[in-house]
């Protein structure tokens, strides 16, 4: 079951939730604040047990690997369509799960 803390989630970026729980992986939603989002999005991938961390700012959603370099995220998605939002949610879990990735 997701747990949300803290703020929430941008309504027009809740579509990424939708692709993050149609792969049936839990998430965490906590707030950070002070760097940029592939920095956050990093953070969250190293203190994640599942070691994939999401972020986003005002025009983009990061979504990061724990063994990837930390200025080298897998995804940097502009915030731009409900479709790819949801998409990025649903890779983020595919990551987790080990399959591949929506086009």
């Amino acid at each position: 079951m997701p747990e949300k803390l803290n703020k929430q989630l941008p309504e027009n970026l809740t579509p990424i939730l939708n692709g993050i729980e149609e792969e049936q992986i839990p998430f965490k939603m906590i707030e950070s604040d002070g760097s940029s989002a592939i920095d956050r999005a990093y953070q969250a991938a190293v203190a994640s047990r599942l070691s994939v961390g999401i972020s986003f700012d005002d025009q983009q959603i990061v979504v990061h690997y724990k063994n990837l370099k930390p200025n080298e995220p897998l995804f940097v998605v502009p915030i731009d369509n409900p479709t790819n939002i949801r998409k990025i949610g649903a890779n983020a879990a595919r990551l987790v799960k080990g399959v591949p990735f929506k086009k």
